[in-house]
């Protein structure tokens, strides 16, 4: 007669706030040994607390900190529900802050995070907030935290410097993004496809040919086949003029 251990069992969660249906599952064999396989991420998955479900919690103080009128009712926020918050509920905070664009709240829940014990340094964060800044065109303070970064021990990465050119670019400061992407490529840093997407739209946008005839010229050391990466980033162009969004 079977024994009732023999055989697979499998459980899956559909609600648990991952991008896929994670799948949980365990085997046991006539040794009564056991499988545990576990679906829930990748190694191209971004950081979980990136892809967290907003708690309860998080939820409560972001809604309490639009209700905030002034900075005084906003220090109450944080003295009584923000430093209340868990790790990964700060985090997911800062992140939901900065996809709304709530640029000056975003701003305080990033430099209470850095005052935190636990906080070390995270150029991610640095990342995500000179984004918010650079389509908020606050270029100097884009500026003062990409210095601040490297006060901190950090050094800048390919996206570091693409989220800063895209940055002046949104101030329309071509001299100063073409500077900042030279330096990157001075730095050892490789431009990646992005860096090379918001630097030719950019530029042909401003009319400015012999630069993005440059750029697109050295496409070919730092994208890998770049004749179809070019092809089809004019095809999406087209696209783009032709019926936009």
């Amino acid at each position: 007669m079977k024994s009732p251990l023999m055989g697979s069992l499998r459980f899956q969660f559909p609600q648990l706030g991952f991008h896929q249906n994670p799948s949980f599952s365990v085997s046991v064999n006539k040794t009564a040994s056991l499988i545990i396989s576990c679906g829930l991420r990748d190694g191209s998955r971004k950081p979980m607390w990136k892809s967290r479900v907003l708690s309860t919690e998080a939820i409560q103080v972001i809604h309490a900190m639009k209700l905030a009128k002034s900075d005084s009712k906003l220090d109450e926020v944080f003295h009584g529900k923000v430093c209340r918050l868990l790790k990964v509920d700060l985090l997911d905070t800062l992140t939901e802050l900065q996809r709304q664009k709530e640029l000056h709240l975003a701003l305080k829940v990033f430099h209470f995070v850095r005052k935190e014990l636990w906080y070390t340094p995270d150029l991610s964060l640095y990342c995500d907030m000179i984004l918010l800044l650079g389509k908020k065109k606050q270029i100097t303070m884009a500026e003062e935290l990409f210095c601040e970064l490297k006060k901190e021990g950090l050094e800048p990465d390919t996206r570091a410097y693409t989220e800063m050119i895209g940055a002046y670019l949104q101030g329309g400061m071509t001299e100063k993004a073409m500077e900042t992407y030279t330096t990157m490529k001075a730095s050892g840093c490789a431009p990646d496809k992005l860096t090379i997407t918001i630097l030719l739209r950019s530029l042909e946008k401003a009319g400015e040919e012999e630069l993005a005839a440059t750029v697109r010229k050295e496409c070919a050391q730092f994208v890998e086949y770049p004749e179809k990466f070019l092809e089809e980033l004019n095809q999406k162009h087209r696209k783009r003029v032709v019926d936009p969004v």
